[in-house]
């Protein structure tokens, strides 16, 4: 079987997040195939995941929730493994995410949700299992992470992470001796909340953070500048609709406007794209491992674009630019707190 030919991304794209762990920076996103932002071919889906892989892009992010992802990886993994033989298969990580309601919290249902994952997903032992609770007043999480830790003993999971955990439980977690190795949470520009104390907390206990979030959904690019202000209705997938929001509590369209035309001005400097700066500007935060770009598999890709990402830095100049129209935004950790507290029950 011809062994697949990867293209040679550099050095700096893949990092190491455990010793027998190492991802791309740039992670392929599959939330948008959940359903909320339109049809998804299943056949054309799966083949546009061999172009990714091929270009260097090995990592995938999804969930239990991201309508038919697991199942998308399950079908990618059997046909790369047909093509390519299974040694293929240690190219490429699949990090998904559980997302269970609140409430007690047994092992057989821990495991029940584990096996169904690694039967989707066709994987012996998931590569990063990722943890997400609704309530922390519900202190059943805690049983759940402890029946995790159990199966990554028992080898169904390689490592364990968090999503849009806060400052303080991710501590409480990591106080009950849980191996945490990631917690992914939004992260952009616009939002830049996890440098008030998660980053720090993070770095301090060798926990790497996932950024998503980090182009607002599409706001954040060469589309949106100059425009006017768009309305419900133009706001046609989930993602625009929530990050609009999120634009609207940090300062408004008219700021957004003001931070897009620096983007600009500073991607026309370094000859890449809006959307590269905004990329590039997370990645070279704290603690931060890597970026979550959203794949429309089957539907458009981004893969050159992406790319440009790891071909530059940014350097003085630039930040004291984009200090000067973010300086003008509100404070989201004043206004919505910390890391993940619009999603739950405090």
């Amino acid at each position: 079987m011809p062994k697949i030919q990867l293209m040679n991304l550099p050095a700096s794209s893949y990092i190491q997040i455990a010793p027998d762990l190492k991802i791309c920076r740039v992670l392929n996103g599959m939330w948008q195939v959940s359903g909320t932002h339109g049809r998804i071919p299943a056949a054309r889906a799966v083949e546009s995941m061999f172009d990714y892989v091929e270009a260097g892009f090995t990592t995938w992010d999804l969930a239990d929730h991201y309508g038919p992802a697991e199942d998308f990886m399950g079908t990618f993994r059997q046909k790369l493994a047909d093509r390519h033989g299974s040694n293929a298969l240690d190219q490429v990580q699949a990090l998904t995410k559980w997302v269970p309601q609140p409430g007690s919290m047994p092992r057989n249902l821990v495991k029940q949700n584990v096996d169904k994952a690694r039967q989707r997903m066709g994987a012996e032992a998931i590569d990063l299992m990722q943890f997400h609770w609704w309530n922390y007043r519900d202190r059943h999480y805690i049983d759940a992470l402890k029946h995790l830790v159990d199966l990554k003993t028992e080898g169904a999971i390689r490592h364990l992470g968090l999503t849009n955990f806060d400052t303080r439980h991710l501590t409480l977690v990591l106080d009950h001796g849980i191996p945490i190795v990631s917690n992914q949470v939004q992260f952009s520009l616009i939002d830049r909340r996890p440098l008030v104390q998660l980053a720090q907390r993070c770095q301090s206990h060798d926990v790497h953070l996932l950024a998503y979030g980090t182009l607002c959904g599409g706001l954040i690019s060469e589309s949106y500048l100059g425009q006017p202000e768009p309305s419900a209705w133009d706001l046609t997938t989930a993602s625009l609709r929530k990050y609009k929001n999120m634009v609207d509590t940090w300062g408004g369209w008219s700021l957004f406007q003001d931070l897009l035309k620096q983007l600009k001005a500073i991607a026309t400097k370094h000859q890449v794209s809006v959307s590269n700066v905004a990329v590039r500007y997370v990645l070279e935060q704290p603690a931060v491992a890597g970026v979550i770009v959203g794949t429309r598999l089957g539907v458009s890709q981004h893969i050159d674009e992406n790319a440009r990402v790891f071909g530059f830095e940014l350097d003085a100049e630039d930040y004291e630019h984009l200090e000067a129209v973010i300086g003008r935004s509100h404070d989201l950790f004043e206004r919505i707190g910390d890391c993940g507290d619009e999603y739950r029950q405090r």
